[in-house]
């Protein structure tokens, strides 16, 4: 909270994985992304919640799987938390701020916007996950031989089938394990575009140019969907927010494991100044 009476009010969802409320998760991430963003908006004036995924770290005793969700819990989550947050804070509405599949989860919520003021995309794909799987599959030499099975494997997915993991190479198997085959062929069928087209909800787009998880082109396609949102690219900026000068992959990822490192610069300034601007 700024010290501020009566600011906006913004809630912060995490991306995909167990990522926690700072924006870390357990494997290799320490950037603190999701604490230096809230830390910097009390800065500016604005209020703002981060939140554990549910079955994780503080939510661990909402559910006892924290691998049986979908898209859709993860979206009702948010109302919820929409609702304890206007109770909190006496806000009228509140603005979701939603990082990479966190922003997927805000375009889910926003399809019933009461409560909303408002969707930041932060990183956040502008396809079906399914077809950035297979990219990041096809950009990957070493992923040749593993190629079409994992193909066959998403395929089946989109169509709402279950994969047994047994029929796959074991490199394979952590990603198609079976405890997550109920998110992924919730989130494989969710387009991110027609659903952001079909928002009457002010919104940006922030797209950091050495994000190596999520291409300016997703950030192009929701901005062609949304043609009223507003779409900011900063060229410096990584998955993790930070700031990254060179196109090294060692030195961009060395960022993620760096909480020390401040936001890069322009990110604060794009969300601040987007929702504080008059209506």
């Amino acid at each position: 909270m700024p010290a501020a009476a009566h600011p906006p009010v913004a809630l912060i969802i995490p991306g995909s994985g167990p990522t926690d409320r700072d924006g870390d998760n357990p494997l290799g991430v320490n950037a603190a992304p999701y604490r230096r963003l809230a830390e910097a908006l009390a800065a500016h004036g604005i209020a703002s919640l981060r939140i554990d995924k549910r079955g994780l770290f503080g939510s661990a005793d909402a559910i006892p799987d924290p691998n049986a969700v979908t898209l859709d819990d993860y979206a009702a989550d948010i109302h919820a938390w929409v609702t304890a947050l206007k109770a909190r804070t006496g806000a009228a509405c509140i603005w979701l701020i939603g990082h990479s599949e966190g922003g997927l989860v805000a375009l889910k919520a926003a399809a019933d916007p009461a409560g909303i003021c408002g969707v930041v995309l932060l990183a956040t794909p502008g396809r079906p996950m399914g077809e950035m799987l297979r990219e990041q599959f096809q950009a990957t030499p070493a992923n040749a031989p593993y190629r079409a099975a994992a193909f066959g494997a998403i395929a089946a997915l989109e169509a709402g089938r279950h994969v047994d993991p047994a029929t796959l190479a074991p490199p394979l198997r952590p990603l198609f394990a079976p405890q997550i085959q109920g998110f992924l062929i919730s989130a494989f069928a969710f387009d991110p575009a027609p659903a952001l087209a079909g928002l009457r909800l002010p919104v940006l787009i922030v797209q950091g140019g050495r994000d190596l998880q999520v291409s300016d082109a997703d950030a192009r396609r929701l901005a062609a969907a949304q043609p009223k949102a507003r779409l900011v690219r900063l060229p410096s900026v990584n998955h993790v927010l930070k700031s990254v000068a060179s196109d090294d992959r060692a030195a961009n990822l060395a960022t993620y494991a760096d909480a020390a490192l401040p936001l890069a610069p322009g990110v604060t300034e794009a969300i601040a100044g987007f929702i504080a601007a008059p209506r």
